[in-house]
């Protein structure tokens, strides 16, 4: 008996040139996006009906499909009115816009096989947000050693190791996984990390070993504005664990304060002053960014 597809949403999505609804979109078994997880994808928070930092999560998609050798399909217009026409109209409610490209349909073969015809896919899902009451207190994060690939930097469909890195926050109560590579600051299974001492707000470095999320450049801005001082560079894990604060940056948590990991306390087990300045310009932020991009639409 199909207990899922009554569950799935009714609401349009986009595929391969066409608006359908959700529930009813197929793919060939034979995509290399399923056989392989041959392709990249990209979620974009939706805040007042408009699309937050749209064009650096397009340059980023478009960084991802360069990296597997993939043209994209679409140019930057194209991507946006597909977005405003799945976004739900006349809400406040936050969404978020997932695309997907993969590098097509093809017999299965490890090579990757020129001149096919990629898969384009978007949907728009709810983007619930975090709770005051769970901001207000911070969350708990463990640790654990970065057992993925080196390829950290490309936004690729092949997630398992996120999924079996989340994993083991889940079982622990957790709300994310904090890894290391060696002594080195990695991410989050779904996060970049960032830690705070005297007053800087301290990341890894832009290399292969993490997905560079649009947060780096938004919260460097934020900071600069906001007369923060900001630097990346390799971070150990005793400097994680004597931070001042410890703070989680995704498009779906904006910044997360962590207060306690591994079950010891970071800094004083409260939120931060750096992590509340830096909330606070991410929601001016969003505020300016719906104005905007609704008196120009």
């Amino acid at each position: 008996m199909d207990y899922i597809s009554p569950a799935l949403p009714d609401s349009q999505c986009y595929l391969d040139g066409n608006f359908v609804p959700l529930r009813d979109a197929k793919v060939s078994v034979l995509d290399r996006g399923f056989i392989f997880g041959d392709g990249i994808y990209e979620v974009i928070p939706v805040y007042g009906g408009q699309p937050f930092c749209f064009e650096e999560h397009m340059a980023r998609l478009d960084r991802s499909l360069a990296e597997l050798q993939i043209a994209n399909p679409l140019s930057l217009a194209q991507w946006r009115d597909i977005a405003m026409r799945l976004i739900a109209p006349g809400g406040n409610a936050p969404q978020a816009v997932y695309f997907q490209i993969t590098r097509g349909v093809a017999p299965r073969d490890h090579a990757m096989i020129k001149g096919l015809t990629p898969t384009v896919f978007v949907m728009v899902n709810p983007l619930p947000p975090v709770s005051d009451a769970v901001r207000a207190k911070g969350v708990t994060c463990v640790t654990a050693d970065d057992f993925r690939w080196q390829k950290a930097h490309i936004k690729s469909t092949s997630l398992l190791g996120a999924v079996l890195s989340r994993q083991i926050s889940v079982e622990a109560g957790a709300a994310d996984t904090v890894m290391f590579r060696g002594d080195s600051l990695s991410e989050a299974s779904s996060s970049n990390v960032w830690i705070v001492k005297d007053g800087v707000l301290i990341g890894p470095p832009k290399d292969n070993l993490v997905l560079t999320g649009i947060r780096y450049g938004l919260l460097e801005r934020l900071c600069r504005e906001g007369g923060i001082p900001f630097a990346l560079r390799r971070v150990s894990r005793d400097e994680v664990f004597g931070a001042d604060e410890l703070i989680l940056s995704s498009a779906s948590k904006e910044v997360l304060p962590v207060v306690t990991l591994d079950g010891k306390t970071i800094g004083n087990g409260h939120p931060g002053p750096i992590y509340k300045s830096l909330y606070a310009a991410y929601q001016q932020a969003k505020q300016r960014n719906a104005e905007k991009q609704g008196a120009t639409a």
